[in-house]
């Protein structure tokens, strides 16, 4: 082998087998894509397969504004549980963003502040999906049945709405984690990458509950 391939071999091993930037991306960002994009084709089968349940099915499909719909105040209000869980996933991808414009500025405070804010955004979205579930489990609603309409119903939203809210759920602590680790400085030296790539986590999940919204809910 030539001198001038050996060179070229030595620096491929070396960016590949190393923590450095390939492809004048940073590893943590690059693997981060790489998850999302395999991510992306699992939650796109479950909704795929979703609307083939749906679209083949013979029994009736239950109607959303009437399943998921609340009584307050003796006023029955259609969807108000998901318009508010909505509202507030999609806000906080907007304090998401701020943490990130506030950790290139170096503002670690700031960031971590709006980090835990978009944290707890996502703990309260967990837990209205909690009382979602319970509302419907009380209602007799189960993964193989339910009394209000087709009995796919049941699986496909538990299947769908759960995996969602596994990686919500997944997200807060990983927010948690990192928002803490920028307070204490230990990020200071290396720089603030990591709330960027924990951003496009957050972006992601929240992109996925618009499709799951579209497509459950409101179809």
């Amino acid at each position: 082998m030539s001198e001038h391939a050996q060179g070229g071999m030595q620096s491929l091993v070396a960016d590949w087998s190393a923590d450095r930037v390939a492809f004048h991306v940073p590893w943590g960002k690059a693997m981060m894509w790489i998850f999302l994009l395999s991510d992306t084709f699992i939650f796109g089968s479950f909704l795929t397969g979703y609307m083939a349940v749906r679209i083949s099915t013979t029994a009736a499909w239950p109607n959303p504004s009437e399943v998921f719909a609340l009584t307050i105040g003796g006023h029955t209000l259609p969807l108000i549980l998901i318009a508010i869980m909505t509202f507030v996933l999609i806000t906080s991808s907007g304090t998401m963003a701020m943490a990130v414009n506030y950790a290139y500025r170096r503002d670690r405070r700031m960031a971590a502040r709006l980090m835990l804010a978009t944290a707890l955004f996502g703990a309260c979205f967990v837990g209205m999906q909690a009382f979602e579930w319970s509302k419907l489990i009380a209602e007799g609603v189960r993964p193989w049945g339910n009394p209000m309409g087709a009995a796919q119903f049941g699986s496909c939203f538990f299947m769908i709405t759960g995996f969602h809210g596994l990686h919500v759920t997944a997200g807060v602590i990983y927010l948690s984690i990192v928002a803490v680790r920028v307070l204490r400085g230990r990020y200071e030296q290396v720089g603030y990458d990591i709330v960027e790539i924990a951003g496009l986590y957050w972006h992601f999940v929240d992109l996925v509950w618009v499709f799951i919204f579209a497509l459950f809910y409101l179809w």
